[in-house]
């Protein structure tokens, strides 16, 4: 098998950051080699910065067609309820050819951010009004066929949605296309799993309004091995519906109900109490956070302070997708909680760097959250790999992390140079490969379907 060759003067790895480091990339896109101190040899592709690449853990790529739409103050007060009307409008003008457009659009931004792989929690399974197309996988087919077009890493995510609300509550009109019972659901795995072994298959039960208990428990022994990835405790009053009709918080009522470990992946966790928080860290499972979307719909500060002490993992989604920015998603988590607490750098170990300790954070719980081979510069992980422009004015006289610490509070976007997924340079100067051609299709789309 032929390997080809990466040469960074310096390289974030899993132990540091080295220089002079040469990675070996095989064909299928994986770390073979790694050597620091080592010598650039004839033919060597050069960088100057490598780093890894991250995960994108929650999407809902539909929704970037909506981005920047729902901005209008409404007659009353606006709230993640209200946006939701906008987005069920949308979702039902959606087709299987507009889903793989915008798809493909949303991927080819999260390459260009720096993430190379996304978990797509994925519901507009069937037609408009609620019937199953031919094929009940044909909306799954839209989102895998734009992760190729893109080449980006697919984590497909279906999600399993029953019920309009707490108590068993009728589908709304809007929700109707979202529908599975356990025996269709099951078979859309299956059908699935059978036809892209390539990517991740998981399991989305979408919420602990939309699933009854008796379902989820039924989900969770019937895929004993998948991903599970659940929204959870975004909104207050999601939080008081569920005290109402199960006796407990979501959280709490989750972690003491369903044996909840290192495959779960609890997307928001917004409103959790101090026991909740402790109790989530110890289970093993990853908070997929989403800052952009949650500070967007004005969702409300995740308690990361008192998370990370606990030893809690988390790792990073663009959600809604209004803006897909891999800086800002960090950027925003820090920020948020340093203007709640009034103080500096409240997610840094002492005298260490609060870009690079999130950074490194958000790669491990994204690469759990995903069960992909991504997260580190490391021999048998993929060639997941962001290079960054040494001569950009944030990165200049920086070495180690502060070179994290200007890329992602100084410079952002404008700083990454290339990034390859599975060894692949799919962004070069800046650009994907194909962003003419995506954009292109991407406006066609929306100008002469959607508005």
């Amino acid at each position: 098998m032929n390997t080809h060759f990466l040469f960074a003067d310096t390289a974030m790895l899993a132990d540091g950051w080295a220089d002079n480091v040469r990675i070996g990339i095989d064909e299928a896109g994986r770390i073979t080699s790694l050597e620091h101190g080592a010598k650039a040899a004839p033919g060597d592709t050069r960088a100057a910065i490598a780093l890894p690449a991250m995960a994108n853990v929650h999407c809902h790529a539909f929704q970037r067609a909506m981005a920047g739409l729902a901005e209008r103050a409404g007659p009353a007060g606006d709230n993640f309820w209200t946006w939701r009307t906008h987005m069920y409008d949308l979702a039902g003008r959606i087709t299987p050819d507009d889903l793989r457009v915008i798809a493909a659009l949303a991927y080819m931004e999260m390459l260009e951010s720096g993430f190379t792989a996304v978990g797509e929690f994925h519901y507009l399974h069937h037609a408009p009004d609620g019937t199953p197309y031919d094929n009940p996988a044909h909306m799954s087919l839209a989102i895998a066929e734009a992760a190729q077009a893109t080449g980006i890493g697919l984590a497909l995510l279906p999600v399993f949605y029953a019920h309009g609300g707490f108590g068993e509550a009728a589908l709304q009109d809007g929700q109707r296309r979202f529908a599975h019972t356990l025996d269709s659901y099951a078979a859309l795995i299956d059908a699935l799993k059978t036809r892209y072994p390539q990517h991740t298959i998981g399991i989305a039960p979408h919420s602990l309004r939309a699933v009854r208990p008796d379902e989820l428990r039924a989900l969770a022994e019937a895929f004993p091995a998948c991903p599970v990835h659940i929204h959870i405790a975004e909104q207050v009053r999601e939080v008081e519906d569920c005290r109402v009709h199960l006796g407990a918080s979501p959280v709490r009522w989750l972690l003491d109900n369903v044996d909840v470990d290192e495959r779960w992946c609890l997307i928001h966790a917004t409103h959790m109490d101090a026991g909740e928080t402790g109790a989530l860290a110890r289970a093993g499972a990853v908070a997929g956070l989403c800052p952009i979307t949650e500070a967007n719909l004005g969702d409300g500060i995740f308690p990361a302070v008192e998370y990370l002490q606990k030893g809690g993992k988390f790792a990073l989604g663009s959600d809604s997708c209004v803006r897909i920015d891999l800086c800002e998603e960090v950027r925003l988590l820090d920020y948020s909680q340093r203007l709640r607490d009034q103080t500096r750098t409240p997610l840094a170990p002492p005298k260490a760097s609060s870009g690079a300790a999130l950074y490194a954070k958000a790669l491990n719980g994204g690469a759990q959250a995903l069960a992909q081979k991504t997260g580190a510069l490391e021999i048998g992980k993929n060639a997941d790999i962001i290079t960054l422009d040494a001569s950009h004015p944030a990165l200049a006289g920086r070495t180690g992390d502060d070179l994290i610490d200007g890329w992602i509070y100084a410079a952002n976007r404008p700083a990454i140079d290339t990034v390859y997924a599975k060894g692949k340079k799919l962004v070069c100067d800046g650009r994907h490969v194909n962003r003419d051609i995506i954009t292109s299709e991407y406006n066609m789309i929306l100008e002469k379907s959607l508005y």
